[in-house]
C-alpha cells in the first residue's frame, strides 16, 4: 500500500508479547544500531519497568540514537512518566531531543511530542498496548539525560490528543467487581465532547451501586457534569475547559457489558451553523495525527441543503487486498448522524465532485488508523437557499421563502441584472420575468433548446463580498425548470456547476431567439389564438359552400 513503508506488518494480527516483539524486529521499529558501540533503546515487554539514557545520570554521549519500543498486554495502555529531564536545549528542539511516539515510532501521525531542554515531558498514557520513545543527540552539548518509568494500564490513565475511545474493563465482556477507573483528558485546546456509544452498568436509585460519574475539570474538585448508571447511555457532554474527569466504579456484585465513549478536542469536533464555511482536518495542511475519530456537523434552517467542495484531499490510500478505503477514511452522512444515509466515503489522493445533502443537515466523519498519516483535507460548504422555480413557454416564476433569507432586503435578490429584483408577495420572494428580459440567453444544451439566467443572492457584509449564484434553466417546449448552485464559497474556484456541460452548443441561437419573442405571454393567449384560427377557418369553408 502506498506510504506504508516499513510498518505495512503492524497491520498483521499478533497477540502475543513474543510475536510482538519480532515483529518490532522484523519491521525494522528499533530503528539503526547505535554508533560508538553505545547499548541504548530495545524492546520492553514487562508489565512496568525503567529506562533511561546512556551512562544516566552522568553525561549521556555524542551522535548517539536510541529508540525504546514498549509493549504490554493488548487491550491495556502505556503509562509513561519522567523522573528526570535534561536534554541540549533548542527553541525547536533541533539538536538533542526526545520523541514520544503513540504507537510505532518514524510514523508523524503517532507523534504525542518533541521535547528537549530542562522541563520534562508530561505523563503520557497511549491509546493501545504499544508506545515508543526516541531519543537522539548531535555532536556538540552533552548534559545528563533523562530517566523514565512505565507501567501497564488496564484501566484508566492520563489521556491526551484530540480524539480518542475509552471502555470498562473487559468491554463488551462484563466488567469485574470491585473495579475503580479514573480517565483524566486533557484536550488539544477549547472545550472537550464526550459522547457514549454503548452503556449498560447496574441499576439503582441514585447510581448508587455500579456507575460512571463525569467531572468539568481534571479532579473530583471540579463541578460535577453528571452521574449515570442503568441502560440508558448518557447524553453528550461538553465540558467548558481542555479538561475532563472521568469516573468508573463498580460494587461487590452484579455487573454488566460496561461503556464505550469518544471524546473530541479542539479541531476534531466542529458545529457550523452558518450559510456557509470552510473546515479542514487537523494540523492540515501538515499531517494529520493517527487515532482520531472527528466530527464536523453542519446544521441549517429548515429548508436549505448542505453543499460542500473539496477544495483538497489526500488521505492513506485504498487498501491492495480489497480496493476499499479500509484505513484512514472521510465519510459524509445525510441528516446530522452516523445512522443517516451515507452520501460517500472517500480515501487516498483523489478529486471529488461536489456532494449536496438531501436534508439540512450533514455529518462529515473523519476516522485515522494507527500509522501512516498524510495531509488531510479541505473543505469549502454553502447552504443551497430554499426556493421554487417554475416557467411557461415564455416566463420564469422564482419563489423563495422570506425567512429562509429575512436577513435580506429584495433589492439583494435579482435575476440576471440588478433591475429584476425580487418582490416581496405575501411570505415569499418572487420574481417573474419574461425571457426576453432580465440577461436570458437562448442556448443548446444536449441538442435541446434552453433559456438560462443566473439569480443572484447577496450576502454581502461591508467590504467583504459574498454573492451567492444559482443558474437556472427553462426548456420551454417542456415547460420544465430546474436551479442549480454554481458559484457559493469561493467563486473563483467554484464557479462550474456540478451537471453542466462544459462545451455548449451556440448554433441556431438567433433563430431560437426570434422564436421566443414572437411568441405570446401566456399559454392562455396561445391557446386563445389557436382556438380563433380554427374558427376563422370553419367560418371559410362555411362561406365557400354557400358560394
Amino acid at each position: 500500500m502506498p506510504g506504508e513503508g516499513r510498518f505495512a506488518c503492524w497491520r498483521m494480527r499478533c497477540t502475543g508479547l513474543g510475536c510482538l516483539a519480532a515483529l518490532a524486529v522484523l519491521c525494522g521499529a528499533l530503528g539503526d544500531a547505535p554508533s560508538r558501540g553505545i547499548k541504548c533503546g530495545g524492546v520492553l515487554s514487562a508489565p512496568s519497568g525503567n529506562f533511561s539514557s546512556p551512562n544516566f545520570p552522568g553525561l549521556y554521549p555524542y551522535e548517539t540514537e536510541c529508540m525504546w519500543l514498549i509493549v504490554v498486554a493488548e487491550g491495556s495502555s502505556v503509562l509513561l512518566s519522567f523522573s528526570h529531564f535534561e536534554l541540549e536545549y533548542h527553541d525547536t528542539c533541533a539538536y538533542d531531543y526526545l520523541q514520544v511516539y503513540n504507537g510505532a515510532a518514524q510514523d508523524q501521525g503517532n507523534l504525542l511530542g518533541t521535547f528537549c531542554g530542562h522541563s520534562p515531558p508530561p505523563p503520557f498514557s497511549s491509546a493501545w498496548h504499544v508506545m515508543a520513545v526516541v531519543f537522539r543527540s548531535d555532536r556538540h552539548v552533552a548534559k545528563h539525560g533523562f530517566a523514565a518509568a512505565y507501567k501497564k494500564d488496564a484501566c484508566g490513565g492520563q489521556l491526551t490528543g484530540l480524539s480518542g475511545e475509552i471502555t470498562s474493563p473487559r468491554y463488551p465482556e462484563s466488567y469485574p467487581n470491585d473495579a475503580e477507573c479514573r480517565w483524566s483528558i486533557g484536550g488539544a485546546g477549547g472545550p472537550l465532547t464526550l459522547v457514549f456509544a454503548d452503556f449498560q452498568m447496574e441499576g439503582g436509585q441514585g447510581c448508587g451501586f455500579d456507575y460512571v460519574a463525569l467531572f468539568d475539570g481534571p479532579t473530583v474538585a471540579a463541578p460535577r457534569l453528571g452521574r449515570y448508571c442503568g441502560s440508558a447511555r448518557p447524553p453528550r457532554t461538553i465540558s467548558s475547559s481542555p479538561h475532563l474527569l472521568i469516573i468508573f466504579k463498580s460494587d461487590f456484585n452484579i455487573g454488566g457489558r460496561g461503556f464505550k465513549a469518544h471524546f473530541y478536542s479542539g479541531e476534531c469536533q466542529e458545529v457550523f451553523t452558518t450559510i456557509k464555511g470552510n473546515f479542514s482536518s487537523p494540523q492540515y495542511p501538515n499531517f494529520y495525527p493517527n487515532n482520531l475519530k472527528c466530527q464536523w456537523s453542519i446544521q441549517l434552517p429548515p429548508g436549505y441543503r448542505v453543499k460542500i467542495f473539496f477544495l483538497d484531499m489526500e488521505l492513506e490510500g485504498r487498501s491492495s487486498l480489497t480496493g476499499g478505503c479500509d484505513y484512514d477514511h472521510l465519510s459524509a452522512f445525510d441528516g446530522g448522524t452516523e445512522n443517516g444515509s451515507l452520501l460517500g466515503q472517500w480515501c487516498g489522493r483523489e478529486s471529488l465532485a461536489p456532494v449536496t445533502s438531501h436534508s439540512n443537515r450533514l455529518l462529515l466523519v473523519l476516522h485515522t488508523d494507527r500509522n501512516t498519516a498524510k495531509r488531510g483535507f479541505s473543505i469549502s460548504y454553502v447552504g443551497v437557499v430554499p426556493m421554487n422555480v417554475s416557467c411557461t413557454r415564455t416566463d420564469f416564476h422564482i419563489q423563495i421563502p422570506v425567512q429562509a433569507l429575512a436577513q435580506l432586503e429584495r433589492n439583494r435578490i435579482y435575476l440576471g441584472t440588478p433591475s429584476c429584483a425580487a418582490q416581496v408577495v405575501g411570505r415569499n420572494f418572487k420574481i417573474h420575468t419574461r425571457f426576453d428580459t432580465c440577461g436570458t440567453e437562448s442556448q443548446r444544451r444536449n441538442n435541446t433548446s434552453v433559456i438560462v439566467s443566473t439569480l443572484y443572492i447577496d450576502f454581502s457584509v461591508g467590504d467583504q463580498e459574498d454573492i451567492h449564484q444559482y443558474e437556472v434553466q427553462c426548456e420551454p417546449k417542456r415547460k420544465e425548470a430546474s436551479v442549480t448552485l454554481i458559484a457559493g464559497p469561493d467563486p473563483s474556484r467554484l464557479s462550474q456547476a456540478e451537471n453542466l456541460v462544459d462545451a455548449q452548443q451556440w448554433e441556431g441561437e438567433e433563430i431560437y431567439a426570434r422564436e421566443i419573442k414572437s411568441q405570446d405571454t401566456s399559454d392562455i393567449v396561445f391557446i386563445s389564438i389557436c382556438i380563433l384560427a380554427g374558427l376563422l377557418m370553419v367560418i371559410a369553408v362555411v362561406g365557400l359552400v354557400l358560394l
